[in-house]
């Protein structure tokens, strides 16, 4: 019978003194928190399964609030998702959710989150994204980024920029999105990458492809995760590594 696994950590990094980000796997929500080791959960395949990653914006304040209330929405949805426009409508939802969290609350105002993740649905993968957090397919042919970056290009010598051009929230008042939704074929063996950019912008591409080209399941997380610290552990780091098995 076929199913999904689904393995994921969160870790503040080296420098950050708390994590930001947040995930959401089905049912699933972790917030504000910290992972001791990479945990798998197991899925049927069939019903929309939704896996996502929120990055607080930094520098901004409670990113932690607004990643927290995007999951929190993603996890209630996640059933329903099962087209591309349901997903735009719950993107729309969340955005939403953000503004009116932050209306009239000095704490709150401007506060702000990326988002990008699958829905899992039974012959089929829908990926989507705002802002640069990020959706690779680990196949066979190597590591593709399927999601869409809204971010502008690096300066010139630089591999990474730290600038968004469209977050969930994030100015003094409402600005409406655009999500990057995709549909992707889905077979057995499959595999997707959903990550923050506390990954990412420490570990090219090519150092990801090649930790998933020789591990699967939990140790690959922890091979991930191993070579984000190494490089320095910049940011807050969370990832799920998705997989269709039967």
């Amino acid at each position: 019978m076929p199913y999904i696994t689904v393995t994921a950590l969160s870790h503040a990094g080296l420098i950050r003194d708390h994590n930001e980000d947040s995930l959401v796997v089905g049912p699933w929500t972790l917030c504000d928190t910290v992972t001791e080791n990479p945990q798998t959960l197991v899925f049927p395949l069939g019903t929309p399964l939704v896996v996502a990653v929120a990055d607080g914006l930094g520098g901004q304040p409670a990113g932690e609030v607004a990643s927290s209330l995007v999951v929190r929405q993603l996890a209630s949805l996640g059933p329903s998702l099962d087209d591309e426009q349901s997903v735009r409508d719950a993107l729309d939802i969340c955005n939403q959710a953000v503004y009116s969290a932050a209306d009239g609350d000095p704490e709150l105002i401007t506060m702000g989150t990326t988002v990008a993740g699958t829905v899992v649905m039974a012959d089929s993968l829908m990926s989507f994204n705002v802002g640069d957090s990020k959706v690779f397919a680990a196949g066979q042919d190597g590591l593709r980024q399927v999601s869409v970056d809204d971010s502008p290009l690096p300066a010139p010598g630089h591999r990474t920029t730290s600038a968004v051009t469209q977050t969930l929230g994030g100015s003094p008042s409402f600005s409406a999105v655009t999500p990057h939704v995709a549909t992707h074929p889905l077979s057995t063996g499959d595999r997707y990458l959903v990550c923050t950019d506390g990954l990412t912008d420490p570990c090219p591409d090519e150092e990801i492809d090649s930790v998933l080209r020789e591990h699967d399941g939990g140790r690959a997380a922890f091979e991930l995760w191993k070579a984000a610290i190494e490089a320095g552990g910049p940011d807050n780091i969370t990832l799920a590594m998705v997989r269709v098995g039967e």
